[in-house]
């Protein structure tokens, strides 16, 4: 919750730019291994522009910088009332995407408003490599996802790998083909869905990140892709909850207001526990003190 590298001033997009631009041994140092790992997501505390935002955060993973992250969201509240910062109930947190409102239902508990989301695409056909054609919905939740209905492989556990490498090519074929989000954007999540597990789910999902790890939640900003999809083909009423399944069996409960023009502000809801306290160490004669970068 210290030690971060002094970003200066300016707005949260701005200062992930200097992050990126300037600091970037910071995130590599800090969220690839020896200290942490490929699934690990870091977040960065800022101080945020707007008065009535209880912090700022950056998010950031062992690729780069992401836009929002849903789970990272919901323990960075649990985080900031178990060190005594903020209480239960609403707050705002500013983003490089937006303003994200957490309302703290509990200690090891919180629903978050995201940004403002929408589907951008429906039914977009790429040709993947041994796998044929695969057709995706494209939407934005706070990152920009590729949604495919039909996965290739079953989401089990036993798969993990099959499923990585699947979604890697998916990955690979979407940039090759020149199949972008909005404005050319990279689309750099792939999210496969198939029949959920638990009686009260309705999907499950396994989550591709940039950086070839895979999601072990539900994936906030991914859900929040997949019921703005589920909106726009007139499958799920605003209001009504859709329960997203994990590939490990964790879930989410989400629902949806109506937003301004296409989009819809999802509402996603988890459960999250403190793990640890920890104090990392970087020593200037370590050989590994960016990081190990593995390719």
């Amino acid at each position: 919750m210290s030690g971060g590298p002094d970003l200066g001033c300016g707005s949260l997009r701005e200062r992930r730019e200097r992050f990126a631009a300037e600091f970037d041994d910071f995130r590599t140092g800090t969220v690839l291994e020896p200290r942490g790992s490929d699934a690990l997501v870091g977040a960065l505390l800022c101080r945020p522009m707007d008065p009535d935002c209880a912090a700022g955060v950056i998010f950031y993973n062992n690729r780069g910088y992401l836009g929002m992250c849903g789970h990272g969201m919901i323990g960075l509240a649990a985080t900031l009332a178990y060190l005594g910062q903020i209480e239960l109930g609403r707050h705002r947190i500013e983003t490089p995407v937006g303003v994200v409102e957490v309302n703290l239902l509990h200690p090891n508990e919180a629903e978050i408003q995201n940004v403002p989301s929408f589907c951008y695409r429906r039914a977009v056909s790429v040709e993947v490599p041994e796998l044929g054609t695969l057709s995706g919905d494209i939407a934005w939740g706070g990152n920009w996802f590729f949604l495919v209905s039909q996965s290739t492989y079953r989401l089990e556990q036993q798969s993990a790998v099959e499923l990585t490498r699947a979604a890697g090519k998916v990955t690979e074929a979407l940039h090759a083909q020149g199949i972008t989000g909005m404005d050319g954007e990279v689309i750099d999540h792939v999210e496969f869905f198939g029949p959920a597990t638990l009686p009260a789910a309705h999907s499950r999902n396994f989550v591709y990140c940039p950086g070839g790890a895979y999601d072990r939640s539900p994936c906030g900003t991914g859900t929040s892709a997949k019921i703005a999809c589920l909106a726009a083909a007139g499958q799920l009423k605003p209001g009504d909850v859709w329960v997203q399944e994990s590939f490990i069996g964790s879930s989410f409960q989400a629902r949806y207001a109506i937003g301004a023009g296409q989009s819809i502000i999802p509402s996603i809801q988890g459960r999250v526990y403190i793990t640890a306290e920890g104090v990392q160490i970087r020593q200037l004669a370590d050989p590994y003190l960016n990081g190990i970068k593995l390719l």
